[in-house]
Order: structure tokens, then sequence, then C-alpha cells
């Protein structure tokens, strides 16, 4: 007899979670009031980022832990996709101007600080400057003191998204788009015209689910896709400032997404005037090649996050919740998704990560 499993919510964790469940032949159904593109997806409007090292500065060790090996797991999932997606794994270079140096410096202590092991120079490197003009020409010259974080990268979020819906439907997963589900309970999930039944109820609807978990909240983020022929940076970069780092991420067809910003705020309204000066300017300011960019669009979305901005496996008979990614979605899915099929396979949390798992119902607004 098959073991069904109901998923709601097809964002990144959703889909990513569906596909894998299907490669240990479980009997998959996944259901979202969103198109089969997901635009309203936070997984739509991201980055791609793979830089566990670059957020040691602010997260917690799990989020590290989770995800220091995030492009080996995303590389194994990649291959088995029917659809190439874009995966970079070439660093992430931290760079300062002269007059925010010390905010460069404090950053690269605080990572030594927390990493692995603060002797090891292979996943940190302070460049020299013939050094940099290797990494990165247009730099050289320019910045000083440069950081390597070389076990970082990237990949392109759009076509994952769409590489692994195809997945689903090779795998035969049911896929419910454009399907508002109305409720959900251990066991049973009810759309406006029908009624489901299932051994599990997976949630995974990120802010949909603010109704039903206890201090979940959304978090802004906005970005700006442009496509700057005369611009060669290849990999990500950090740029120090003092409000926050913005990135700079390099896609293919010279393509770069320019972003930064973190705001306690729900809103999914148009991106501000000043965030758009500020990242702008940023990028400008990195090279100015980026005057003759051309803006292709601007990304604004909410994540979901708890209190504590960790993620949390909500577990009950027949129901599991799985939130709170933050602004880690595509940092730490890949192994979030191996820890929730193993607890699935086995009934048992990973032992390394227990701290994820929480069958406490008063940290639930209702069940």
């Amino acid at each position: 007899m098959s073991y069904r499993i109901g998923i709601v919510g097809a964002g990144l964790i959703g889909r990513t979670l569906a596909f894998e469940l299907s490669k240990e032949n479980y009997q998959v159904t996944i259901f979202d009031s969103d198109s089969v593109a997901g635009h309203a997806s936070c997984g739509f409007a991201g980055a791609g980022m793979l830089a566990p090292y670059s957020e040691l500065e602010t997260c917690e060790s799990v989020i590290f832990e989770l995800g220091r090996n995030a492009i080996s797991l995303w590389s194994q999932i990649i291959e088995t996709l029917p659809a190439p997606v874009f995966l970079q794994a070439s660093g992430t270079l931290l760079v300062a101007h002269a007059q925010d140096k010390p905010i460069l410096v404090r950053v690269k202590r605080l990572i030594e600080q927390k990493g692995p092991d603060a002797s090891d120079d292979i996943w940190l490197q302070q460049l020299s400057d013939i050094e940099l003009n290797k990494y990165e020409p247009a730099l050289a010259g320019r910045f000083s003191g440069v950081v390597l974080l070389a076990l970082e990268g990237q990949l392109d979020n759009r076509q994952l998204m769409q590489a692994l819906c195809e997945g689903l439907n090779r795998a035969g997963v049911q896929c419910h788009f454009d399907t508002r589900v109305i409720a959900l309970r251990p066991g049973q999930i009810e759309t406006i015209s029908e009624q489901f039944n299932f051994d599990l109820v997976i949630d995974c609807r990120g802010l949909g689910a603010k109704a039903d978990i206890a201090n979940l909240r959304g978090v802004r983020g906005e970005m700006i896709e442009v496509v700057a022929p005369d611009v060669t940076l290849s990999r990500p970069i950090r740029l120090m400032h003092p409000r926050y780092p913005i990135y700079i991420v390099p896609r293919e067809k010279h393509h770069f997404l320019i972003g930064a910003t973190s705001i306690e705020s729900e809103s999914k309204s148009a991106i501000t005037v000043q965030s758009t000066l500020e990242l702008l300017s940023a990028a400008y300011s990195v090279d100015s090649a980026f005057a003759e960019a051309h803006i292709i669009e601007s990304r604004v979305n909410c994540r979901p996050a708890l209190s504590d901005n960790k993620p949390r496996i909500f577990q009950h008979s027949g129901l599991m919740r799985v939130n709170g990614l933050y602004r880690h979605g595509f940092l730490i899915t890949p192994k979030l998704v191996q820890i929730i099929v193993q607890f699935i396979k086995s009934g048992r949390p990973d032992t390394s990560f227990e701290c994820l798992f929480n069958s406490e119902e008063s940290l639930l607004c209702k069940l």
C-alpha cells in the first residue's frame, strides 16, 4: 500500500520536497493557489545565493551548518532534473570602498571567529592586487583588502523553479496549481471544490500559514535586475555598506541581480525610490559600466521568518509544518529537505538538527 503525502505550497521548499519525496516512491500531491510559474513565491523573486560563510556575520550557527554543503547538495538534485539549471561555485568577493574599510575588517574578523576553522585559509582568503586581477580584473586597482570566500556560489532561481516543476510532472506528482486550499488538517486537505485524504499533510505555505503559526512574520526584500553588456564581473560581489551589505550577482548573458534590503515590513508594494537609488548607485560605484545597463525588472517579496529567524519543522500526527526559512531559502532548502525526507522514512529527527523540530502545540495558533 502506497504512502500518500499532500503538500500545500509549491514555492521553493514545497517543490523541492515534493520532487525528493517522489524519488522515494511516495505518492505525492502538491497544491498551490499560484500559477505553475510560481510568480508569487519568494523562490521566484530570490537571488539564489549559496553563501553560508558570508551569512556567518549575522546568522545562527545552525544556518551555517544547514547551508555549508548547499552547493554539492543542489548539484546532486540538479543532476536529476529534466532541464538545465545554472549553478556556479566560484566563490564570493567581499569588497569595500576606502571609507567603509573598517566594516570589511570587522566582518572578516567575525566570519573568521565563527567559521569552522580560522586557521584554514582555503575557504577565506585575502587577495593581493595580483590575485584580485586574476579573479576580477574590473576591480583591480580600485579595491584593496578584498576577501574571497571560496566555497560559496549561486544558482539561477527561476531556472530551478521551472526545472523542479518539470521534474514533478515527469515523476508523476499530481500538481494542483491555481487551486486555493481553504483548510488543512491532519491527513486532510480541503479545496473549494473537493476534499483529499492523505497519510501525511505537509504545510509549506510560508506566510500563507500565518494564521496557524505563532510569531510568523514577513520580512520584505527588494531587488533590481539589469542587463549590462559591458560589465564583466563573473562571481557574486558583496559590497560593504553602512546599513547593510549590497550584493551584485552575475547571471548568464550579462544579467545582474542587485539587492540587499531586509525590511521589517509585510508590504509587497513596488520598490521604493530610496532602495532603487541605493542599489543602483552601489552597483555603479563598483563598476562604472553599470551606467549603461538597462533595468529589466524590480522584484519585491516578503520572506517568512519566526522570532529567532531560524527555520522550524512543526510535527504532529498526520500533519507537518515547515516554515521560517527567512532569507536563507536557497541556502538551507536542500539540507532541510534531506532532513525532512529522512524523518518521514525513519520517524526520528536527525540528531544533529533536533533543534529544528518542535511538537509542542503551544507554539502553534492551531492545528
